[in-house]
C-alpha cells in the first residue's frame, strides 16, 4: 500500500471516529437532558413500580367500580336463600320431630343474627365513609393529597377507585360497592363478624340434614350425575343386556326417574347440599378476612397502616429505633376506641345490638403518642 493510500486512509479513520464521538455526545446530552427533565429527590423503587402498575391499577379500579353494584346484589340474594332455607326446610324439619325448644332457640338467636347482619351490611354499605373538607383552615393541617390537590388530614388516603381521599381509610371494598373508612369501618367489621357467627351457627344447625342427605351414597350420586351422559350409558347398558336390543317401556320410567330419585327428592338433596357447602365456605374465607381484620384493630391500625408501618420499622432499625404505631393503645384501648364505646355508651347496648351512634374521634385529629427518638422521613 503506497503512502497516498494511507494517509487516505487515515483521514477515513479520523473523521470516523469524530463522527461516532458526536453522536455518543449528542446521545449523552439527550440521556442527561431527560434525567434532568424528569429527576426527583423523592423518587424510589417503589414509585417506579407503582408508576409501572399504574395501566393495571386502571383496568382494576373500572372493574371495580362495575362489579360493585353486581356483588352487593350477590350478597342479598345468597344471604336470602340461606334465610329462606330456615323457614322451608329446617324449621319444618324440627316441627315434624317435635323438638319444640330447638325452634324456640332458633327463632330468638336466629333472628338476632339476622337483624345485626341487615343492618350492619346496610349501614356500610350506605354510610358515607368520610371526606376531609376542602377548605384548608378547617382540617388545621398542612399536607395536601398529590392526586385530588385537596386537604390531607392524619390517617387519611386517597382511593382511587372513589376518585376522592378517605378519612381513615382502610379498603374499598367491593362487596359493600364502598369505601371502608371512618364513618363506616365499624359497621364493616361487625357485619364480617355477625355474618361469619351466621355461617357458623347454619353449618351447626343444618348438620344432622345434611348428614341424611349427603352421606347417602347412592341419593348423592343420581342427585349430582342424573342427567349425565355417564349415568345413562351405565343404565342404558344394563337395560340393553336385560331386555335385549329394545328397551321396555318399564326401563323408560325408570330412566327418567334415573334410578327411583324423583325430581322432587332430587331438587331437595341439591339445596340442602348447596346450603351447607356455601355457608362452609363463606365461614372458611370470611373467618380468615375477619381475623386479619382483627389483628389489626387490636394493634391501632389500618390495611394501609400497615404497610406505612413495615416501613417505618424496617427504616427505624437502621438507626437502632423501635418503631411503635402511634395510634396503638393496647388492644383492649384499641377495640374501645374502634367500636366508640365512651361517653355512656355500653357493650350490651351499642354493640351486641344494632346502634347508629358515630365514632369518638372526628376522623380529622386523633390522639396519638410519638416513638421515642423518631426521625421523620416524610409526611404522610
Amino acid at each position: 500500500m503506497g503512502r497516498g493510500d494511507y494517509n487516505q486512509h487515515s483521514v477515513e479513520s479520523k473523521v470516523h471516529r469524530t463522527c461516532c464521538q458526536k453522536i455518543l455526545e449528542y446521545f449523552r446530552m439527550i440521556r442527561f437532558s431527560l434525567r434532568a427533565l424528569t429527576y426527583n429527590s423523592f423518587t424510589s423503587k417503589s414509585i417506579v413500580l407503582d408508576t409501572a402498575m399504574e395501566p393495571i391499577f386502571w383496568i382494576v379500579d373500572r372493574l371495580s367500580r362495575k362489579i360493585g353494584p353486581i356483588m352487593v346484589v350477590l350478597v342479598v340474594v345468597l344471604t336470602t336463600y340461606v334465610v329462606s332455607f330456615f323457614y322451608i326446610i329446617l324449621l319444618p324439619y324440627l316441627w315434624n320431630r317435635g323438638q319444640f325448644g330447638v325452634i324456640t332457640f332458633h327463632w330468638f338467636f336466629g333472628h338476632w343474627l339476622l337483624v345485626n347482619i341487615v343492618f350492619h351490611y346496610y349501614k356500610g354499605v350506605t354510610t358515607p365513609p368520610g371526606e376531609p373538607p376542602q377548605i384548608l383552615s378547617d382540617t388545621n393541617v398542612a399536607t395536601i393529597c398529590k392526586r385530588c390537590v385537596g386537604p390531607k388530614p392524619p390517617r387519611t388516603h386517597h382511593c382511587s377507585v372513589c376518585n376522592h381521599c378517605i378519612l381513615k381509610m382502610d379498603h374499598h371494598c367491593p362487596w359493600l360497592n364502598n369505601c371502608v373508612g371512618h364513618f363506616n369501618h365499624r359497621y364493616f367489621m361487625l357485619f364480617c363478624i355477625y355474618m361469619w357467627l351466621g355461617t357458623l351457627y347454619v353449618c351447626i344447625s343444618v348438620w344432622d340434614i345434611f348428614a341424611e342427605e349427603f352421606f347417602d351414597a347412592k341419593k348423592t350420586f343420581y342427585s349430582f350425575f342424573s342427567g349425565g351422559l355417564l349415568l345413562k350409558t351405565i343404565e342404558v347398558y344394563k337395560a340393553t343386556q336385560t331386555n335385549g336390543t329394545t328397551l321396555s317401556p318399564e326401563t323408560v320410567e325408570k330412566l327418567k326417574n334415573m334410578g327411583g330419585l324423583s325430581f322432587s327428592d332430587g331438587m331437595y338433596h341439591k339445596v340442602v347440599c348447596l346450603e351447607f357447602f356455601l355457608c362452609i365456605g363463606v365461614m372458611i374465607a370470611l373467618g380468615a378476612l375477619t381475623a386479619w381484620h382483627a389483628r389489626l384493630i387490636c394493634r391501632g391500625e389500618t390495611s394501609v397502616e400497615k404497610h406505612i408501618n413495615d416501613d417505618e420499622r424496617k427504616r427505624l432499625k437502621k438507626v437502632n429505633v423501635i418503631y411503635k404505631n402511634p395510634y396503638d393503645f393496647g388492644a383492649r384501648e384499641n377495640w374501645r376506641i374502634f367500636l366508640g364505646l365512651g361517653e355512656g355508651r355500653t357493650f350490651t347496648r351499642h354493640v351486641l345490638l344494632p346502634s347508629s351512634h358515630l365514632p369518638l374521634e372526628n376522623g380529622l385529629e386523633w390522639h396519638y403518642q410519638v416513638t421515642k427518638g423518631y426521625i421523620c422521613n416524610k409526611y404522610p
